[in-house]
């Protein structure tokens, strides 16, 4: 099926896959140094311990890395957010994602006193996998089990919650604020690959069910009646959905911290060129998302040179009018 302007997905698919491959390039070449194509590849091939090689290696290569698993899941995680809730609004901290991730960190920081990255891994992990699992808990209580309705109610309700009890311990733990401070603001930057590395079996869990959910989302869309009419199971696709996100979301945020506007806006953007074939919405915003993450990453270090403006803050400004663009633009289909 053809997309806007004649091309067909799959040449829109490639298309993609090419602007991704410029992002990674840009973001081993621009920065507070611009290192030449060349030496990029020395650097990644055969590393001779110069500078340049050093800044390649030990750098932007667990950066880049990130940005790429980060934004795939993020974009993932937001696509299937606003697919099992039928609310082109809804984004991963619609579950407390976001908000269980903070506040499990900040008890880490200021009740243990632990200032480790790997540590902050799992804790987020194990607050996102908590607060989301409370919310689908409210959310399928009482008649018709989880209707996106109640699943947003009781969303809205564990994240004020959620943010109010970590305002809280900020408050009165001046050590929690300093340190999560850092983290919150969100950034590629100050991660190694052993970081990413033990992440990357939770995104890979949450790919597999993406991959699995994506025809059963279509289903999905027609309603549950009509989902329940055709063989689907309503109530198992959300529940699989739900731990994909957090899976998704969850690792994507404990290593990066709270990335906005990523798992917003991409899926806009995705079903704009896709239609409403949730097959190709996943794979567009698989793509877009790590561009726009990666994009903003190198933005960041090119406008703060000679240091830097960390990325959570460049795609709160790149996502806030490409989000407000789509919608005056009028191209996103219904849900």
């Amino acid at each position: 099926m053809p997309v806007s302007g004649g091309m067909s997905r799959w040449t829109v698919l490639l298309l993609l896959v090419l602007t991704l491959a410029g992002a990674v390039v840009a973001s081993f070449a621009f920065g507070a140094k611009h290192i030449p194509f060349g030496e990029v590849v020395d650097g990644l091939l055969s590393p001779d311990g110069a500078e340049n090689s050093l800044i390649i290696r030990e750098e932007r290569l667990p950066r880049t890395v990130l940005g790429i698993a980060a934004g795939t899941a993020l974009g993932l995680a937001g696509t299937l957010m606003q697919a099992l809730t039928r609310n082109p609004l809804a984004e991963p901290g619609l579950l407390g994602v976001n908000s269980g991730a903070a506040l499990a960190v900040v008890l880490v920081i200021g009740l243990l006193r632990v200032d480790e990255a790997l540590v902050y891994v799992w804790a987020a992990l194990a607050g996102a996998a908590v607060t989301a699992v409370l919310v689908y808990l409210l959310g399928s209580s009482g008649r018709y089990g989880a209707t996106p309705a109640k699943l947003v109610l009781a969303g809205v309700a564990v994240n004020a919650v959620a943010v109010g009890v970590t305002t809280g311990v900020m408050l009165l733990i001046p050590r929690a604020f300093n340190g999560f401070r850092f983290w919150q603001v969100g950034s590629l930057g100050g991660q190694d690959l052993g970081v990413v590395l033990r992440i990357l079996p939770f995104l890979a869990v949450g790919l597999l069910l993406v991959a699995l959910l994506a025809g059963p989302l279509n289903t999905l869309a027609l309603g549950d009646e009509a989902a329940r009419s055709l063989g689907g199971r309503p109530g198992l696709i959300r529940a699989a959905g739900g731990l994909a996100v957090v899976l998704l979301c969850g690792g994507a945020t404990a290593a990066a911290g709270p990335l906005f506007f990523v798992g917003l806006a991409v899926p806009f953007a995705a079903r704009a060129l896709a239609g409403t074939d949730h097959r190709w919405i996943l794979a567009y915003s698989a793509l877009l998302a790590p561009v726009l993450l990666l994009g903003a990453d190198v933005l960041g270090r090119l406008l703060g040179s000679p240091g830097e403006l960390e990325t959570g803050l460049v795609t709160a400004f790149l996502g806030a009018p490409l989000f407000i663009f789509i919608v005056r633009r009028g191209k996103v289909p219904q849900l």
